[in-house]
């Protein structure tokens, strides 16, 4: 709905102010001539408080009052010098004192009906309303406030009379109708309510808060044709309003007007008025409702980084369309930026990391995930990726400190545990810890007896390190029956046999995985190496040097190729 006005948006607390109309230490004297001693001290008070030095003023003239206390001014003045020190209830003594003095001031009448308007007295600040417009019916801004108070106070007819009462100084203009047909709309008297607008548009017919009220009446009413039609002279007569661009929006998404709708949405985007949360909004629920991305959608996005590009929740959501679109890349350079904008998000954190993780970009993931451990130090998901990426790039200590602890911190969860046992595992064999690498492992299968990532790891590992090669086979065997046709799984059986000499057997496996993935580095480097174990040298050299230029992770693979010679892979 179009953003209705707010009753009375231009009533002003006088109450609030700092200053006066007319200097009311002049209008009625309360002091002799001769009183020397008491004007000298109220002069000082006043000088104080026009310097701004309010504690000196209230003191001066508080001094005053130990003299003569039936001074109205003197009041006045404290009144106002009290409630600049935010103390409203000490004002408002003070004011009410004063208007006790002199009853028939206008000035006083009037901070006594805003004050009480403010405490939510609304009987008595419309009696002091009531006075005020009495004194002075001309007076537009006490009509007006008379007519708030009375809407407070459920008079909605006096208040009808009193917006009348203004319109007859002011002439007929579109806020006072619009006031007028909601106080007339609240007393359920729609037909007046129609009447106050049709009057005014005859004169305003293009005015667009005019407009805007018929297109909220003609929408709450289930007036939907009349609704439609006065929204899109809405937008003729104000195009710069983006919530009537949203809602004509909506309009034609419901007609299955895509076009018209996108159109909409982008003068909508385009509009100041709209800030950056709806934008947000809107996008999330199109993203959320839609299977596939629309150009036109993906177009408002990328324009949303333009608008805002010191926004993360612009870039955040300019990542969340890149993945939509199997565009992982983009996205996560869109994820990363949103970061370095505001790292406290944590769902954006998540969904780098586990792209990170994906990718295998393990150098980026182990310093993201250093980081956002740092921030997120209790989130276990975080400490495991962390894990994982220290193992992966060689930092097995490191590995063992941050898993340790993030083992720790998991709570139900045997599959998580699980995760970190399998992770504590690698570390160890990693420094060559094989008994601590072992008891990890095991531990880890026996939390989550059907993993067979789980099982496969370590089955590589027994045979990296040459131990319990029986045991290794049992293990890829059962990860290969658990998962079958994993490149990975059918390889590291293959490597199994490798390490029990048995290299024909060996190569056979390797070729059943290379015939899955021609291009995995590990495949094509352990084929090479089943070659020069059966003697065809320069056909082992062949392959070492297209798993190099796959690039391979073996530190020894180059030597492998330049000496034409088998060594142990380093890694």
């Amino acid at each position: 709905m179009i953003k209705q006005l707010t009753i009375f948006l231009f009533i002003v607390f006088v109450f609030t102010s700092c200053g006066t109309k007319k200097d009311l230490a002049t209008q009625k004297p309360k002091v002799s001539a001769s009183d020397y001693p008491y004007i000298t001290m109220f002069h000082e008070g006043m000088r104080f408080k026009a310097q701004g030095r309010a504690n000196e003023a209230i003191a001066k003239l508080e001094g005053c009052l130990a003299i003569k206390q039936d001074d109205d001014a003197v009041y006045y003045a404290l009144s106002k010098l009290e409630l600049g020190k935010g103390n409203r209830e000490k004002s408002a003594e003070y004011i009410l004192k004063a208007g006790e003095i002199d009853p028939k001031n206008t000035w006083y009448i009037q901070e006594l009906a805003y004050m009480y308007f403010e405490m939510g007295d609304f009987a008595k600040s419309s009696a002091n309303f009531k006075k005020l417009v009495a004194i002075e019916p001309r007076n537009v801004e006490w009509q007006y406030g008379y007519a708030e108070v009375l809407v407070r106070t459920g008079e909605i007819e006096k208040a009808i009379d009193a917006l009348n009462k203004t319109e007859d100084q002011v002439g007929l203009n579109p806020p006072l109708s619009i006031e007028k047909y909601n106080l007339y709309m609240s007393a359920k008297q729609t037909e007046k309510a129609l009447l106050e607008l049709d009057k005014a548009q005859k004169m305003y017919p293009n005015d667009p808060q005019l407009i805007a009220t018929y297109v909220d009446h003609y929408f709450s009413t289930n007036q939907q044709e009349k609704a439609v039609g006065m929204l899109k002279e809405l937008v003729k007569a104000d195009p710069e309003n983006g919530r009537a661009h949203l809602a004509l929006a909506d309009v034609y998404l419901q007609q299955k007007e895509e076009q018209k709708a996108y159109d909409e949405l982008t003068l909508a985007f385009q509009s100041p008025d709209i800030d950056i949360d709806t934008k947000m909004k809107i996008l999330i629920r199109v993203h959320e409702s839609s299977p596939k991305i629309d150009p036109k959608v993906t177009a408002l996005v990328n324009q949303m980084v333009i608008d805002y590009p010191n926004q993360s929740k612009a870039h955040s959501i300019q990542g969340d369309y890149f993945l939509r679109a199997e565009d992982d890349e983009k996205a996560l350079i869109a994820y990363k930026r949103a970061l370095e904008l505001d790292k406290s998000v944590f769902a954006i954190w998540n969904q780098v990391l586990i792209m990170e993780y994906q990718a295998k970009a393990f150098n980026d993931l182990y310093k993201d995930g250093k980081e956002c451990s740092s921030l997120f130090p209790t989130n276990t998901t975080v400490s495991l990726l962390y894990g994982v990426a220290a193992n992966q790039i060689g930092k097995h200590n490191e590995a063992i400190d941050i898993l340790s602890i993030g083992i720790g911190m998991v709570i139900n969860d045997k599959r998580m545990e699980a995760e970190f046992h399998g992770q504590l595992g690698e570390a160890y064999f990693g420094i060559s810890d094989i008994k601590k690498g072992k008891e990890h492992y095991t531990k880890a299968i026996q939390m989550d007896a059907f993993s067979s990532l789980l099982k496969n790891n370590y089955a590589y590992r027994l045979a990296l390190a040459k131990v319990d090669l029986d045991v290794a086979v049992s293990l890829s065997q059962q990860a290969m029956t658990t998962s079958p046709n994993q490149v990975q799984f059918i390889d590291t059986y293959g490597f199994v046999l490798f390490q029990m000499g048995d290299y024909s057997k060996a190569k056979i496996e390797f070729e059943k995985a290379l015939a899955l993935d021609e291009n995995d580095k590990s495949v094509v480097e352990h084929l090479g190496d089943t070659y020069f174990k059966t003697g065809n040298v320069e056909k082992a050299v062949i392959w070492w040097e297209k798993a190099k230029k796959l690039n391979s992770s073996n530190k020894n693979l180059e030597k492998k190729i330049q000496e034409k010679k088998f060594y142990e892979p380093q890694f």
